[in-house]
């Protein structure tokens, strides 16, 4: 995934950059960037590694050397970026969010119009310097960027700095949010609507799908302006999203608290105690707890002084290890006791299996598993989730096969999404098996998108029901 910040203004703008910046530290965990942009000394940048130490210390001296008007910055779990380019539009950073999955049919195609591109260490191309090279096949930026969001098959966000403001452009289909904050002499662009708050920013407008602005320290100005049709990641809500923001008018916090709420309200067992896992799975389980009236607990905390989402790395088999070292159980609260644990999903249960031995062996009773989504059957094809795998990976598909004897075709595989199925129980309890749960029950599709709130025309629900 990935997250980014950028910001004009008529002061110096590095500031607000390095810290609205950082606020996007929960969605990357491997490289980070800014670039900005001055009259006196032109253009400049920074890229470094994430992997090992946050954002903050590994920019704080860069924070402290530029200066300049304008600037975007990035956190990213992939590729190195902003990238800054030198062409025919003059030069120009850009920095993106989302996922290109014609990425090799565009790059042939550049390549055939001598064009060509410099491969990263895994040999793949950096989809930010793709993005930049497709604006460059226009006569000018608006027109390059909107072809960039045409011609993407996923999702495309992005922000470009130039020497005259920072454009800002959100995904055709409005996968991803871009939100405006603005305060005297100064107008921000970014993913996480908190990120302006605390630099003294207030609410300006949210882009809509496919719309293009520009900005300056003065005024925002509409290039493109929105269109009809939008398919915002409901995982947004569900688990990326950070607390204390806001998409589309709807507070992830209090989306949460809905889920848990609409999740008490199907279920039939009394235990002792509500718990969620930390920390996406935390609100989901208050919103249970104060519907049901069963009390919320913590019988295990996270240790996070020395490891911060910033420290988990990208290899799966390591961040299984670190996620089960960062929980630190609290006896008192387990022993002898039938626990309700909610976390946001379950993608391949070996996080979570782990997690209910490690209670079970605490002294737990009982434990019984209340997902905050509905059984994960697709991968998805928009964004770069690390939650949302291969198919191959997903435990419900393991699950599927083996119950029917090998792969599923399209209409069986609808069967499994229904959840007043036999099929679907049938999938159900053979999880809850596998994973030694005392009893799962995942929440709807039907509740999870009324607990958003807005029409599910508007919801991209991919993952759950393979429905584009």
């Amino acid at each position: 995934m990935g997250g980014f910040f950028g910001v004009a203004s008529k002061e110096d703008c590095v500031f607000d950059l390095f810290y609205g910046v950082d606020y996007h530290s929960h969605l990357g965990t491997r490289r980070a960037g800014m670039a900005v942009y001055g009259k006196e000394n032109g253009f400049d940048k920074a890229i470094h590694n994430i992997e090992n130490a946050p954002f903050r210390t590994k920019f704080a001296k860069d924070s402290n050397s530029m200066q300049g008007n304008f600037g975007i910055g990035c956190i990213s779990d992939f590729e190195a970026q902003p990238i800054l380019v030198r062409s025919h539009h003059g030069t120009f950073a850009v920095t993106t969010v989302g996922k290109i999955n014609n990425i090799d049919e565009i790059a042939q195609k550049l390549i055939d119009g001598n064009t060509h591109f410099f491969e990263m260490s895994n040999g793949d191309i950096n989809p930010t310097e793709l993005v930049a090279s497709i604006i460059n096949q226009k006569e000018n930026l608006i027109e390059g960027i909107k072809y960039a969001l045409d011609i993407v098959d996923g999702s495309l966000s992005l922000l470009v700095l130039t020497d005259k403001g920072v454009y800002a452009a959100r995904d055709k289909y409005g996968r991803t949010p871009v939100v405006l904050g603005h305060k005297e002499g100064s107008y921000c662009a970014c993913f996480e609507s908190f990120a302006y708050l605390n630099l003294g920013y207030e609410d300006y407008k949210e882009l809509g799908p496919g719309e293009i602005v520009v900005f300056d320290g003065d005024s925002v100005k509409t290039l493109v302006t929105p269109g009809d049709k939008m398919k915002i990641c409901t995982f947004l809500w569900i688990y990326y999203g950070y607390p204390s923001s806001s998409y589309e008018g709807i507070s992830v916090e209090k989306m949460r608290y809905n889920c848990g709420q609409a999740l008490a309200k199907r279920d039939n067992v009394k235990p002792d105690i509500v718990a969620g896992v930390p920390d996406s799975g935390i609100a989901h389980a208050i919103g249970y707890a104060n519907e049901s009236g069963v009390p919320y607990s913590r019988p295990f905390v996270k240790y996070t002084p020395t490891w911060p989402r910033s420290f988990m790395p990208t290899h799966q088999s390591k961040r299984n290890l670190i996620a089960k070292m960062k929980l630190i159980p609290i006896h008192d609260l387990i022993d002898g006791k039938s626990l309700l644990l909610i976390d946001d999903s379950i993608v391949r249960g070996t996080q979570l299996r782990e997690t209910t031995e490690f209670l079970y062996s605490s002294g737990a009773k009982e434990v019984h598993i209340r997902p905050a989504c509905p059984p994960l059957l697709f991968g998805c094809k928009y964004l770069n989730f690390s939650r949302s795998t291969s198919e191959m990976e997903l435990i419900t598909r393991r699950v599927i096969e083996e119950l029917e004897g090998g792969a599923p075709d399209d209409k069986t595989l609808k069967e499994y999404t229904d959840p007043n199925s036999e099929k679907y129980q049938q999938m159900v309890d053979k999880i809850c098996e596998k994973l030694h749960f005392t009893s799962l029950r995942y929440h709807r599709l039907d509740d999870m998108i009324n607990s958003v709130g807005i029409g599910a025309d508007k919801l991209c629900t991919y993952c759950w029901n393979g429905e584009e």
